[in-house]
């Protein structure tokens, strides 16, 4: 019996779950999908409040596999964002089940502004964790130490930045469970070796029009998150920070 990087033998099966909700944003979940589904000796469910489709914030349609209750102890939970996240942020019953998942979990991964539905959840105190460029000032809110990186490994969690890199983030969650080589084998299987067409990928490297235009575009659901997360910090008795602008 070989071990994986954690110590948890190859042999053992694990169980990894997504959370699906109305309005996220479907590169959260699929990009992901792609490398957690192809995770040796595993199996991979969706996990949803009901089992009616839900529409990711550009209207695909999305159906679960079970009911959040239907779940077993999850050795991988895996917890997307997307514009949808504000509705979770005061639903106890989806941050109890994230809770008590976590409790049980291996490993929590989120992607996006998942990781503020795991700040909700009362998960990111005193973790290095990082989310979408436009909202990495809120993470303080919830007690976390905002990292400006596209993956961040803190303990059992790991945090994938905003959309896209929930892939890199998934490779990450992959060779620590299965080791380096299973990890690059679902990446040369996916292709995944991008090239993009230009360099614009994070506000450092994004054309200064480019970057305020997309900063306006965000404006508007960046106020309704920092309103939603100050809120939360009361809730969870965390003081309120002082809070930079929209990076």
């Amino acid at each position: 019996m070989t071990n994986g990087p954690t110590g948890i033998p190859n042999d053992n099966h694990l169980e990894i779950g997504s959370l699906l909700f109305e309005g996220l944003d479907q590169i959260d979940l699929t990009g992901p999908f792609e490398v957690l589904s192809r995770i040796p000796n595993s199996t991979y469910r969706i996990y949803a409040k009901t089992a009616a489709p839900v529409q990711d914030v550009r209207g695909l349609k999305l159906s679960p596999d079970a009911l959040l209750a239907a779940a077993p102890q999850l050795d991988v939970l895996h917890v997307p964002g997307g514009w949808g996240q504000e509705a979770l942020m005061d639903d106890e019953e989806v941050l109890g089940w994230v809770r008590q998942q976590a409790a049980g979990a291996r490993c929590v991964f989120s992607v996006c502004t998942g990781a503020l539905i795991c700040g909700a959840a009362g998960l990111l105190r005193g973790r290095r964790a990082t989310t979408h460029w436009a909202s990495l000032h809120l993470l303080l809110c919830f007690g976390a130490i905002p990292v400006n990186e596209r993956v961040v490994l803190d303990g059992p969690m790991v945090f994938a930045a905003g959309v896209t890199a929930g892939i890199d983030g998934a490779l990450r969650v992959a060779a620590e469970l299965r080791g380096d080589e299973a990890a690059q084998a679902i990446q040369l299987y996916m292709a995944y070796a991008p090239e993009p067409p230009f360099n614009s990928g994070t506000p450092e490297t994004a054309p200064p029009s480019v970057r305020e235009g997309v900063r306006h575009a965000l404006e508007d659901i960046t106020v309704q998150r920092e309103a939603t997360a100050r809120r939360v910090a009361r809730r969870l008795g965390i003081p309120l920070p002082s809070l930079g602008p929209l990076a």
